[in-house]
């Protein structure tokens, strides 16, 4: 595993801090803080973002370096990435989405939020607020969900390797065969980037686990629970992220629309914000 962007990352027109928060009694997670500099634009409701499975912040800096000047946020990291304290050894049972709706819940109960934030996810980090909402664990003012995940779709190959019992010497082969698989799937190069960098910064042994839970995993198929304004941004040129699936899951959640964007990257860049606000002026 390579160490990536320890202590919290510095951006422009804000002030941000690192907190450390115990979401269970063996469970620490890292969770970025920034403010913008100018006071008055403080009292505007925070947004409560959680990345995708395994995402790592540099791929979100284009976009949170102009959003923290604008807006307080609040960034998690959940726990299969390698930020994650684990005080014991870890199992497949400790990345269930139980585990993972209930860590967010503790955060905005320690950070005493009162439910007067705006989420904004992507890929699984959207797939659990979705799954948390539905359940009530957890609630908010609005949530925009960034291609989230019906169920998550591991082609043959990689599911025979995942269940696979190799030893962890061999994790990081596994991981780079990944990178092959994806990089054959995603068209978008700033995509491929990510990905790459993803992959490459991980816990192997926490992504095994936690994809061992998650191919068996799906949403539910009653979402009527969540009643906050929400909205799925998509784009046609995402590979990874089925179209089809995005259309059921906007069905299924009363009220909900869709925000179509050029590719995957432009939802990374800072021109989405404008797609963003639109949203906000709309609920």
């Amino acid at each position: 595993m390579e160490k990536h962007w320890e202590g919290v990352p510095k951006l422009p027109y804000c002030k941000g801090n690192e907190q450390w928060i115990r979401v269970s009694e063996d469970v620490s997670l890292r969770v970025f803080i920034w403010k913008p500099n100018n006071d008055s634009l403080r009292n505007l409701s925070p947004i409560v973002m959680v990345p995708g499975w395994g995402s790592v912040f540099e791929g979100w800096r284009p976009l949170l370096s102009e959003w923290t000047g604008k807006r307080s946020i609040i960034y998690i990291e959940t726990r299969e990435k390698s930020s994650a304290i684990f005080d014991k050894k870890m199992t497949v049972d400790d990345f269930q989405m139980e585990r993972f709706t209930n860590d967010i819940a503790e955060i905005i109960k320690f950070l005493d939020l009162k439910n007067n934030f705006d989420f904004f996810s992507s890929s699984l980090g959207s797939t659990i607020l979705i799954d948390g909402l539905q359940s009530k664990k957890i609630q908010g003012r609005s949530s925009i969900f960034l291609a989230p995940n019906e169920r998550f779709k591991f082609p043959l190959w990689a599911r025979i390797l995942i269940k696979m019992p190799f030893p962890s010497f061999s994790l990081k082969w596994l991981i780079n065969t990944a990178i092959w698989g994806v990089e054959r799937r995603v068209k978008e190069e700033g995509q491929k980037i990510r990905y790459r960098r993803t992959l490459l910064s991980q816990n192997f042994e926490r992504i095994r686990l936690s994809a061992r839970y998650l191919m068996k995993y799906s949403l539910p198929d009653e979402l009527a629970e969540i009643k906050i304004p929400c909205a799925i941004i998509t784009a046609d040129s995402d590979k990874l992220h089925g179209l089809e699936d995005i259309k059921s899951i906007i069905d299924r959640i009363p009220n909900a629309k869709m925000i179509q964007v050029p590719s995957n990257q432009y939802a990374h860049e800072p021109d989405v914000l404008r797609e963003i606000e639109e949203f906000y002026e709309s609920i």
